[in-house]
């Protein structure tokens, strides 16, 4: 014999399993949507800058006087993925090209022969170090040191020179320029 009680457990049970039914495919739908993005924060490694990358250069370099000047220029980077770098760039300081860059009167060129290292941590922070190799009769060939991060999945770069030692020069300089790169291909490489 049932009792009311027992109706109302057989009325409940039907419905419940049609609502676990109903919320299993949402759920469901819900975890493997996520997987990617689960995937996507696992971390950075120097594998994961490979190719070639199209950086904008801004800034300011102090004076002697205590006054800045401007710092512009574009560059291209190639990473290997194995932690070496060569950049080619074009840079001007105060509407003047850096050396390397040519002038006016014999045309503009981009900087070559610059070469480097870089390391990445899991969590996509990291340091570059950009030799320029500039041949001069003294001093240093002009180093650049970078702090990075990268985003997008290694598709971009944002860079802040911690220090630059110019060519010639016997120690570092201070300025304030920082890069943002975009990586460089074809339709054919986007996943």
């Amino acid at each position: 014999m049932r009792t009311a009680s027992s109706n109302f457990v057989a009325f409940v049970a039907p419905s419940t399993k049609h609502l676990v039914r109903w919320l299993a495919v949402p759920a469901l739908s819900l975890a493997l949507h996520s997987a990617p993005a689960v995937a996507a924060t696992e971390g950075c490694s120097d594998a994961t800058l490979v190719g070639s990358y199209g950086f904008t250069i801004q800034g300011f370099s102090p004076n002697p006087d205590g006054t800045t000047s401007p710092i512009k220029g574009v560059a291209v980077t190639e990473f290997d993925g194995a932690g070496k770098l060569t950049q080619r760039d074009f840079v001007i300081t105060a509407g003047v090209p850096n050396v390397g860059n040519g002038n006016a009167e014999t045309g503009f060129v981009f900087s070559t022969g610059e070469t480097g290292t870089y390391t990445l941590n899991s969590d996509c922070t990291g340091t570059a170090e950009i030799d320029l190799n500039v041949p001069v009769p003294f001093g240093s060939k002009g180093v650049i040191k970078l702090m990075l991060v990268v985003t997008n999945g290694g598709r971009a770069i944002h860079t802040v020179v911690s220090e630059l030692t110019s060519p010639g020069a016997t120690a570092p300089s201070l300025v304030t320029t920082s890069s943002d790169a975009w990586k460089i291909d074809s339709d054919r490489d986007r996943h």
